[in-house]
């Protein structure tokens, strides 16, 4: 297969609709009742986390990472992390995980958190979180609901409601 030259840049306001319309494409109408959706509702994406995947002038996919609080505990949430069909399985998704990760140890971000399947995420480092230890606002499925420490410790002894800040 050829290699295909992807561009990773920081997302840009100009860029929202058409990330809407990915993720619409990717996750439907009954995204916005999901509880990771919840838990970003009303909290822009963090401007210097949050990238898009671009093959020429066409966003094949978006990642991004929200500020949130677990208990009183600052961290991230992952998520939403879109890449096209036709452009799945090509690295793209770990490719944007990877930039969006490593920045937001850059800057200080020590905890990420999401709810995502975990042989995928595990990849680069998530890890389930114990029932009960964080509560959401909504139901989830304990073995989707993960954690990676950015820096080593940072999970220990965080407990509480996650929200977004």
């Amino acid at each position: 297969m050829p290699e295909i030259a992807i561009d990773l840049t920081l997302e840009t306001p100009d860029d929202g609709a058409v990330i809407d319309k990915l993720h619409e494409r990717a996750f439907g109408p009954g995204r916005f009742a999901r509880t990771a959706f919840r838990l970003r509702e009303g909290v822009p994406p963090h401007p210097k986390l949050s990238f898009v995947a671009r093959i020429g002038s066409m966003i094949v996919g978006s990642i991004r990472l929200t500020p949130i609080h677990v208990g009183e505990t600052s961290a991230l949430l992952l998520g939403p992390l879109t890449v096209e069909p036709a452009f799945r399985s090509l690295g793209i998704g770990l490719t944007l995980m990877q930039a969006s990760l490593t920045e937001a140890a850059k800057i200080g971000h020590r905890l990420v958190i999401l709810v995502g399947d975990e042989p995928y995420y595990s990849r680069v480092g998530f890890k389930r979180i114990a029932p009960g230890r964080v509560l959401l606002p909504g139901p989830v499925d304990p073995m989707r609901f993960l954690v990676k420490e950015l820096v080593e410790g940072a999970f220990e002894g965080v407990t509480g409601a996650a929200r977004g800040c």
